[in-house]
């Protein structure tokens, strides 16, 4: 098991990452500073755009699950990425919400891909 960040500081370590890259970030909702759920809307634009979800794998360990989007970056798969996650945010107040743009594709997210 890996220790954990706090949320918060986490979004904010991802945004300064991306300033770093000049890419644009922004946290879109801002959730619970210690234990929030984190959801990350990742738009490639062309590309495509997606909304991963920290999640814990069996072993304990960080991960990333793909919960909206698609290969198609068009205007469709975007507004069904914001709402999915204003989906969440109704559900939950506390969800952390970072929205990327990454027109070069040069984001990586910290943790695999998992697939339940």
């Amino acid at each position: 098991m890996q220790p954990r960040l706090k949320a918060g500081i986490w979004v904010r370590g991802q945004i300064a990452i991306c300033q770093s890259k000049l890419i644009t970030a922004m946290v879109a909702h801002k959730g619970n500073e210690d234990a929030g759920a984190v959801l990350l809307k990742l738009n490639r634009f062309a590309a495509g755009c997606y909304v991963y979800s920290r999640v814990t794998t069996l072993d304990g360990d960080m991960g990333w699950m793909k919960v909206a989007g698609g290969p198609d970056g068009g205007r469709e798969t975007e507004f069904a990425c914001d709402e999915y996650w204003h989906k969440q945010v109704k559900f939950d107040r506390d969800v952390w919400v970072l929205e990327i743009e990454d027109h070069k594709g040069e984001y990586e997210l910290d943790a695999p891909l998992v697939d339940f």
